[in-house]
């Protein structure tokens, strides 16, 4: 079994998070392209 880094974690945490939105709007029957999961969400400050 090969040894992850962290970096590697990292972006596998990253790609499956902007799977899992684009599928949630999916869900919600909205309109959305790949671009939508780069963009910065807004925070609550």
């Amino acid at each position: 079994m090969s040894v992850l880094s962290l970096d590697d974690k990292k972006a596998y945490c990253a790609k499956t998070r902007r799977s899992t939105y684009a599928a949630s709007l999916r869900l919600e029957g909205l309109e959305s392209t790949p671009l939508d999961a780069e963009r910065r969400l807004p925070s609550r400050e």
